[in-house]
């Protein structure tokens, strides 16, 4: 099987994501991000807004069009209500970035091999598989980035500008900016650049960097063309939106420089030899390709200083740094792979055991979550727990077997199983708990009665409605609907307003609507209480 997987490499990337989570991933509730991204792609289908954005019938210019595009076309095809068709764009370009990784680990001159094990590592880190639902925008800014820099190394190795490699650097780049902006400009592009310095050395002709430099320029002024637009067609709320959005970097969420210093826990399982492939002076000597090492090494490091320096910190900002982190931790495994049988020393064994046990405990161990499901667990769903306690105590085996085998490249292959396996057979369970107390808004779809929201509803909740839900509290008062009947949804009931409503209109409690699946994960922002209200 590892010999089949290796003679079609790229292939197998797309495979693994589709198969892993392309029928699944609709069990993962839709995200604050997700649904303001899903919104709009309705509104560009419904309203016809796909240059001036728009959210619940309001500007909305926080972000640039194109992800949203993306999510529209799929919408349109398979339907704007079907979540698994509007999360599927955002898998491709998952797929992508292991592709791209791949690709550019294949340009470093590592193997076939070593370099599909890169990109496996990416795409099973943590945050690149969780940014999807967190916030959709970055791995299209990313992943379409990545795809630049790819073009943009082999541009810089063959010292030539061909017509092709120019017009898809050009083509990506301005499609990262079309994503989100210069973001991925500045945390992948940069550090790219200084680690290639520092490894490579720039090679080439003044004439070739100008080249290289106006290629950028221009895929920079393609890609701002939307911001310009925006700016002369609606000035006034783009220059509101631009000032708030540019004052949350000095202001919002300001954490200390070292905030990011533990961002290797962010690969998740791939957390010790993250850390290990970081121990510079220890793995120098024994990677196949020191050059390329150095290049992945500086390009994660600087990419995390760049993000070091910007007041305003996120864990999900550190994504773009697992990408030249994978290739990182490809050169530590690709070493146990070819070492770990000849290696005695318990300082480098012991990592290894714990590591790789621990995955298999936590294969072996799945099935003990079952009691937390309680009367959930019957029909369809008992079936569903025990084909996925089954295959993971299978392959927990299976790693305790070649883990004690020293067969590092089986164990490597058999934690990716492990983790198509969680998506493909576990991930479903996810949405199984808390499910009694769940009431969505799509109930509220397709009668005749307006509905309106007293103080706004959650973008998850305008999502799950189908429609917009306008608000009638404005900063200037309460806007008297025209029916002289209607439904009010209030997500935070304050008693002045209803009374001041009870002044005109008869008011009944309908019910309370709830978007929460679990009690875990419980936010009051998706509760929603439901009243009637008539003229007296």
């Amino acid at each position: 099987m590892i010999k089949l997987i290796e003679k079609y490499p790229i292939l197998s990337l797309l495979l693994f994501v589709i198969v892993m989570l392309g029928f699944t991933i609709d069990a993962i509730p839709v995200t604050i991000m997700e649904a303001r991204n899903f919104i709009s792609a309705r509104e560009m289908l419904t309203d016809n807004n796909w240059i001036l954005t728009t959210m619940n019938g309001e500007a909305r210019y926080q972000k640039p069009p194109l992800p949203t595009w993306f999510t529209a076309a799929f919408g349109y095809v398979f339907g704007i209500k079907s979540v698994l068709a509007l999360r599927w764009p955002a898998l491709l370009f998952l797929a992508s970035i292991g592709i791209s990784t791949y690709l550019l680990s294949k340009k470093l001159d590592l193997t076939k091999s070593h370099s599909l094990i890169n990109g496996f590592i990416a795409l099973t880190s943590f945050y690149v598989i969780g940014i999807i639902v967190e916030a959709p925008w970055d791995i299209y800014t990313h992943g379409l980035m990545l795809m630049a820099i790819y073009q943009l190394f082999l541009m810089f190795q063959n010292e030539k500008t061909s017509i092709l490699r120019s017009l898809l650097f050009v083509l990506f780049l301005a499609g990262s900016v079309l994503s989100k902006g210069p973001v991925s400009l500045y945390v992948l592009f940069l550090p790219f650049i200084i680690a290639y310095s520092i490894a490579f050395k720039f090679k080439g002709g003044i004439l070739h960097f100008l080249k290289l430099l106006s290629l950028l320029i221009f895929g920079l002024v393609i890609g701002s063309w939307w911001y310009l637009h925006v700016r002369v067609a609606d000035p006034e709320t783009f220059a509101a939106i631009a000032e708030r959005e540019t004052s949350n970097w000095s202001s919002y969420n300001v954490r200390p420089f070292y905030y990011y210093w533990s961002f290797f826990i962010q690969s998740g399982l791939w957390t010790v030899p993250a850390f290990i492939s970081l121990l510079y002076p220890y793995l120098k000597t024994r990677v196949s390709n020191l050059k390329a090492y150095r290049f992945s090494f500086f390009w994660t490091i600087f990419a995390v200083i760049l993000l070091s320096v910007i007041p305003e910190k996120k864990s999900r900002y550190l994504m773009p740094v697992l990408i030249p982190l994978a290739i990182n931790i490809g050169f530590y495994m690709e070493y146990l792979i070819r070492e770990f049988k000849n290696l005695k020393d318990k300082k480098e064994t012991i990592p290894v055991y714990f590591q790789f046990g621990l995955i298999g405990c936590i294969a072996i161990a799945f099935w003990i979550i079952g009691f937390s499901f309680g009367p959930f667990l019957t029909g369809v769903v008992l079936a569903r727990f025990l084909i996925s306690s089954i295959v993971l105590v299978v392959l927990g085996f299976f790693i305790f077997k070649h883990l004690k085998a020293k067969n590092i490249k089986v164990v490597f292959y058999l934690v990716i199983a492990f983790m198509l396996s969680i998506g493909l057979f576990a991930l479903p369970l996810a949405k199984i708990q808390g499910q009694a107390g769940y009431k969505p808004l799509s109930e509220l779809s397709g009668d005749n009665i307006a509905l309106y929201s007293l103080d706004g509803i959650s973008p998850e909740g305008i999502y799950n409605y189908g429609d917009k839900i306008l608000n009638i509290k404005t900063d200037d008062g309460i806007i008297i609907p025209k029916e002289k009947e209607f439904r009010l949804l209030t997500s935070k009931t304050k008693p002045e307003d209803i009374i001041e409503l009870s002044k005109f209109y008869n008011i009944e409690f309908i019910d309370t609507y709830d978007l929460n699946f679990s009690k875990s994960a419980y936010k009051s922002r998706l509760v929603n209480k439901l009243y009637k209200l008539s003229l007296k």
